[in-house]
């Protein structure tokens, strides 16, 4: 029994060491000059979510936000010797209202203070797709081909390929029907063949039943803030805002016309991204 209460009284002792230390290093740290640095400095660092903007049935998606993680800034300024700001480690605030929380809402734009848009191909069964894909990579540009299931199933590789290369594939199903079982199937194909993160689905008119589905099955519903009919380039050049989001259907004067197309948006001084980067908040 007396060994019993020695080894007792020691763990304890060892337990209220621990403790009595871990107190200390965090007194310590408190007053370091650099964590003293870091509290006087942080709110100016510090960045506050934008919420998304939803509108009846629409959504524009908002952009987190941040601040300074103050202890794992210190231990990494420490080992530096003094404050650098950009250095600084944060956490990230994410806003109130998300994008991630409403898939049964069209989504309508990307937010206008990311400063980019988004370029949409619209490909139907027989469409070739090689002369676009062609422009854009000479243009170091990433784009979204939303793909009819027909098309889909006789170009596989090329949709895996096309994701490894940084474009997105977007999902047509079977004539935008996404009642149709090519939906789910595609959708199984893109997210764990091709290994996309999002699934998208496309619709330029309320369809309040495929809306349900396409939210059911965590894609997102894009309805385009910009849709080309007669005359791309010039559509485009008018319409043009920060967030865009243009359809473009897949034919020969898109093909002509589409390096033009980037030159407008760019210089603009906007930002051409995929449907991934354009929405993330």
């Amino acid at each position: 029994m007396k060994r019993f209460f020695q080894r007792l009284g020691m763990i304890t002792l060892i337990c209220l060491s621990f403790v009595y230390t871990e107190k200390v290093a965090t007194v310590l740290i408190e007053v370091d000059d650099i964590m003293i640095k870091i509290k006087e400095e942080k709110e100016k660092y510090k960045v506050e979510p934008v919420n998304a903007i939803i509108k009846n049935n629409t959504i524009i998606p908002g952009i987190n936000g941040r601040e300074v993680n103050e202890l794992k800034s210190y231990y990494k300024l420490k080992k530096i010797g003094q404050f650098h700001p950009e250095n600084l480690e944060y956490i990230t605030l994410k806003p109130d209202i998300s994008l991630t929380d409403n898939y049964d809402k069209y989504i309508i734009s990307g937010n206008p203070l990311k400063r980019s848009v988004a370029l949409l191909f619209l490909v139907e069964k027989n469409a070739n797709i090689d002369k676009i894909a062609s422009s854009l990579k000479q243009k170091n540009v990433s784009g979204n081909f939303f793909v009819d299931s027909t098309w889909f199933e006789n170009n596989n590789e090329k949709v895996i390929s096309l994701i490894k290369e940084g474009h997105v594939i977007g999902n047509l199903s079977y004539n935008l029907n996404y009642n149709h079982s090519d939906f789910i199937w595609m959708d199984t194909i893109i997210k764990k063949v091709g290994k996309q993160e999002n699934g998208y689905c496309y619709s330029e008119k309320d369809n309040v039943q495929f809306l349900k589905i396409c939210a059911i099955n965590k894609n997102y519903t894009i309805r385009p803030s910009i849709i080309v009919k007669k005359y791309p380039a010039l559509e485009v050049k008018e319409k043009l805002q920060s967030g865009s989001i243009i359809s473009l259907p897949v034919n020969s004067i898109v093909e002509e016309e589409i390096e033009y197309i980037i030159d407008i948006i760019s210089n603009k001084g906007l930002k051409i991204v995929t449907l991934n980067e354009l929405l993330s908040e």
